[in-house]
């Protein structure tokens, strides 16, 4: 059943779930406002995978085709061990008899692009240079702009860094740097995302990601773990030194790590664990990473972030206001739990300093997972849907 009240609501932060929201709430009518902090809304970040269950959202938005369109579809993972060139990671997308499903790898920036436009047209306002401090019965505080409000509802999509979000996290020890650099070919396949592997200690990758706004020129997405505290001692450090440790260990990749001039082409990127048990208040829903934290080793943040959104929409479109927050969180609860819980134990096995967890990775772990019916359940845990991402709702409307 339907609910067809329309309401006056305000976003907090235009990233992807909250553009995202913006688009499939102005389409139903209601009035939208995002906040964002920066002068004109932009991505932060390099590539990532939008998977099937993303798609399907960017589908409802109108934006599926444009997104295809720019990114590259992405059918296998691919990891080796950097000493041997044993496997150490495989994971494929073609069990889909139709062929209909893959990861759809893409640059931030050419993700951003599309659902803003969706939003946009959809009839959401977009408020830059608007810095969100706190909230207060549906009144938003900024800094240096006056208060605005009272709103509807309150979406908090301001993610990690949230100043709306009670969330509390622990962090991870290891995290990331990423860059993106025009796709040179160097004998990789252009529909896989590839890394290599020593140990743990060190994860090295290459995914094909697609063009970037007003390009056609195809791009790769680099990137390389390391300790959460070694961004310093890496940027003090030649480049030379770090290119040469790189091609030491993946030769194959030299030709696109070499491309990378300048320390400021890689920015890095830390991770923490945290879930909010209750995402929601007084007229506040909080979705993304503002919601539930984690490393990306299961390339899930970005759809989480749409499927809230999602999920919310459906919720608000079926549920009086004060039902419809509740009912949000209990459609995503337990597909959040369980990629938050998978994310968290697959984590040390590939950025960690262990010297116990990558044995156990490379000579029980992969090659079990190599076993019937373990692949398609693997397959399944990437593509997002292992459990529907929202039970609840996905019928009802």
């Amino acid at each position: 059943m339907l609910h067809l009240m329309t309401y006056n609501i305000a976003i907090a932060g235009a990233g992807i779930g909250g553009l995202t929201a913006a688009a499939l709430l102005a389409k139903q009518g209601h009035r939208i406002t995002v906040f964002d902090q920066f002068d004109k809304p932009r991505p932060v970040g390099s590539g990532l995978v939008i998977q099937p269950v993303g798609q399907a959202v960017l589908d409802e938005i109108g934006a599926g085709n444009a997104a295809r369109a720019k990114g590259n579809a992405v059918l296998r993972m691919l990891g080796h061990d950097a000493s041997n060139g044993r496997r150490v990671l495989d994971v494929t997308y073609d069990h889909d008899p139709e062929g209909t499903n893959y990861g759809l790898a893409i640059h931030r920036a050419a993700l951003f692009d599309v659902i803003m436009k969706a939003a946009v047209t959809a009839g959401a306002e977009i408020q830059p240079s608007h810095t969100v401090t706190a909230y207060e019965n549906g009144v938003l505080t900024f800094e240096n702009c006056a208060p605005r409000g009272p709103f509807d509802l309150v979406i908090d999509s301001s993610g990690v860094s949230s100043p709306l979000s009670p969330i509390t996290a622990s962090p991870l020890p290891y995290g990331a740097i990423w860059g993106t650099v025009p796709w040179k070919e160097c004998g990789l396949p252009r529909n896989q995302l590839t890394q290599v592997y020593r140990r743990a200690d060190r994860m090295i990758g290459i995914m094909p990601s697609g063009s970037l706004p007003g390009s056609d020129e195809q791009q790769a997405a680099v990137f390389w773990s390391m300790p959460r505290d070694g961004y310093d001692a890496w940027r003090a450090a030649p480049l030379t030194d770090w290119l040469a440790e790189v091609a030491s260990l993946w030769p194959q990749a030299a030709p696109i790590f070499e491309q990378i001039t300048s320390h400021d082409q890689m920015t890095m990127a830390r991770y923490s664990h945290g879930t909010l048990r209750k995402p929601y208040g007084d007229r506040l829903a909080i979705i993304g990473d503002a919601a539930h934290k984690a490393s990306p080793q299961l390339g899930q943040g970005a759809n989480m972030a749409m499927l809230d959104a999602s999920a919310l929409a459906k919720a608000i479109a079926q549920h009086p206001l004060q039902q419809a927050l509740p009912a949000y969180a209990m459609a995503r609860r337990w597909h959040v739990r369980i990629y938050q819980a998978m994310s968290r134990s697959f984590t040390p096995q590939y950025q960690s300093d262990s010297r116990i967890l990558p044995v156990l990775r490379d000579r029980i772990l992969f090659p079990v997972s190599q076993l019937p019916p373990i692949p398609r359940l693997l397959t399944r845990l990437v593509r997002g849907d292992m459990i529907p991402p929202m039970a609840s709702l996905t019928s009802r409307g």
